[in-house]
């Protein structure tokens, strides 16, 4: 008869004690005064540091459990865990390395497979606006192929001039030569003529009117890539629903482009990324493909109303992170705001019907932080000086662009009560834009608000 002698655990810490059995017999508890059956066994001893116990394995994973007073038998353990490889090692460099070649070659084989017929068979696009972002989007459109005439329809003669004669916006970027294949005019039938693309660039107060006039001159197929932000007053419409009810044809193709995009630096070709949205997935794929390349990156998206509504709050919400750095309030206030600012931009989207992913990528927190953070937007321009003191009249007057955030931030409000929703930082903006409250007033009634539940 052979028995099992078990060694006792070494001195604490307590270890944990497996015994490995290479045999198919089944397993048995053990107990400290029990005798075994007779087994011809293979015994190895592996510690782990835990309580007093001793287990018997065999090959097959079978586990025996001697349990320690009071407690139930257990199953047999995992494997041992697998260790990281430290930090900075030979290993972790070859992970890091191993990933990294992984996503070039998937980027490669994309690339490969992309398809560039879109951008092959178009020979005019047409931008509508002379502004700075119009002037921007025109450079880069033209920039992807040489023999793709862009015609810029302008209303300023200076304008329209400096950019055939000197190949430059002698308004907004006097310093930045724009390709040749640029070409600018006064007349809305040539520049609409036989244009396969046409990017939308006037402001959204003006837009209505702008289209009325040029109607005649759209066909009815050319698809309008709308770059303006905004809802318009007294209607609440946006653009997806300005453009096709001023050129009086529900079935005009329609896509949205949105994002982080300050015009200065698409004309500096530093790395962009925005995101085109449509209905028409063709239709959406159709200007990815003609505005992708190695400066800028562009996502597709089926959800126009929450890239459109997104686009429209957050140049209000850049307002009020202008003021609160107009009135040195300090970087706790300005997070604070800028999250509750997007919180009540959710709240609202979702309620027209937006998908709340949306408002999480480029064309909402990207754009809302790019807007409400960075001096170059005009919104937060407009914000800190009033929040410095100036009057908004004085601030209007003095700038050669518009801030698309104080108009549209009327608009909002009545939207958020339409769709029952409070919106109390976007509401205060409304307010100190109608001089119905200062801005130092609107911050103590903010802080003044009911503490509740975060939501």
């Amino acid at each position: 008869m052979a028995s099992l002698r078990l060694e006792p655990p070494p001195p604490p810490p307590p270890s944990y004690h497996f015994l490995t059995a290479s045999t198919s017999s089944s397993a048995t508890q053990l107990h400290p005064r029990r005798r075994l059956p007779t087994y011809n066994l293979s015994l190895q001893v592996q510690k782990f540091p835990t309580n007093s116990r001793y287990v018997l394995c065999s090959s097959s994973s079978t586990s025996i459990n001697a349990p320690s007073d009071g407690v139930e038998p257990q199953s047999s353990p995992p494997d041992e865990p697998t260790i990281p490889p430290e930090e900075g090692s030979k290993d972790s460099r070859k992970v890091v390395r191993v990933a990294w070649e992984k996503l070039v070659r998937w980027s490669r084989s994309w690339r490969s497979k992309a398809k560039t017929d879109i951008l092959e068979r178009t020979k005019k696009v047409v931008v509508l606006g002379g502004g700075s972002f119009g002037t921007a989007m025109a450079a880069h459109v033209a920039e992807r192929k040489a023999q793709l005439e862009v015609n810029m329809l302008v209303r300023d003669p200076q304008v329209c001039r400096s950019i055939n004669d000197k190949h430059c916006n002698c308004k907004y970027f006097a310093n930045h030569q724009l390709p040749e294949n640029v070409i600018a005019t006064t007349d809305a039938k040539a520049a609409l003529l036989d244009a396969d693309f046409c990017f939308h660039a006037v402001p959204v107060q003006f837009s209505s009117a702008f289209l009325e006039e040029v109607a005649a001159s759209v066909d009815p197929g050319l698809p309008f890539i709308s770059l303006s932000k905004g809802l318009e007053l007294n209607t609440l419409r946006m653009m997806s629903q300005i453009i096709p009810k001023a050129l009086k044809n529900p079935r005009q193709p329609f896509i949205v482009l949105s994002g982080p995009s300050f015009a200065l630096e698409l004309m500096n070709k530093l790395p962009t990324a925005m995101v085109v949205a449509s209905k028409d997935k063709k239709m959406a794929n159709a200007v990815q493909q003609l505005l992708a390349s190695k400066t800028m990156r562009i996502s597709t998206s089926s959800d126009v109303t929450g890239v459109e509504i997104a686009g429209a709050l957050k140049n209000v919400l850049a307002i009020a992170a202008g003021i609160v750095e107009g009135l040195n309030l300090g970087n706790n206030s300005m997070a604070a705001l800028v999250a509750q600012g997007c919180s009540e931009i959710r709240w609202l989207a979702t309620k027209m019907g937006a998908k709340s992913t949306t408002l999480t990528g480029l064309s909402g927190s990207g754009d809302i932080m790019l807007t409400c953070f960075v001096n170059l937007s005009r919104n937060r321009t407009v914000g800190v000086r009033l929040g410095s003191g100036e009057n908004l009249d004085d601030i209007l007057s003095s700038m050669n662009q518009v801030a698309e955030g104080v108009s549209t931030a009327g608009a909002v409000i009545t939207l958020a009560q339409k769709y029952k929703v409070k919106m109390p930082v976007l509401t205060a903006v409304a307010r100190i834009i109608d001089n119905e409250l200062t801005p130092t007033k609107a911050v103590y009634e903010l802080m003044s608000l009911p503490q509740v539940e975060e939501v």
